[in-house]
């Protein structure tokens, strides 16, 4: 015996589901991985502190050029850059395009998941390297 077709309302019930769902959430452990891209130059965490690049600690929501103690370039102190999730995205993609003469000498992350997981991974770190 044959089924019969499904109608287009059963079908469009069938596919509710899948166009209802959000967007994949960040992941934490991938933008772990990620962070051993930076790992070189920068620390995030308690204890963390200036390498060749700036720590990292509650990088979203500060200015360029403000952690103390680090020697920024001229162009990163005077960017007039907030740190949030998109200036963010746009800088880790292409560091000199987004402040020329900046000393961050980085190719760039170019896929969108691999930097929402990054800044979702550094995002968990307040000023002081706790996490939230």
């Amino acid at each position: 015996m044959r089924a019969a077709p499904l109608s287009l309302f059963a079908l469009a019930l069938l596919a509710t589901p899948l166009l209802a769902r959000p967007a994949a959430a960040q992941d934490l452990e991938a933008g772990q991985r990620s962070f051993n891209k930076c790992r070189a130059c920068h620390q995030i965490g308690e204890g963390a502190r200036n390498l060749v690049g700036p720590e990292l600690n509650g990088l979203i929501g500060r200015h360029s050029g403000a952690v103390a103690g680090y020697s920024y370039s001229n162009a990163n102190k005077n960017s007039g850059l907030t740190w949030d999730e998109a200036t963010f995205a746009e800088y880790i993609k292409d560091p000199k395009a987004k402040i020329p003469g900046t000393k961050m000498i980085f190719a760039g992350i170019k896929s969108e998941k691999e930097i929402a997981d990054l800044t979702a991974f550094l995002k968990q770190y307040d000023k002081d390297g706790k996490k939230l």
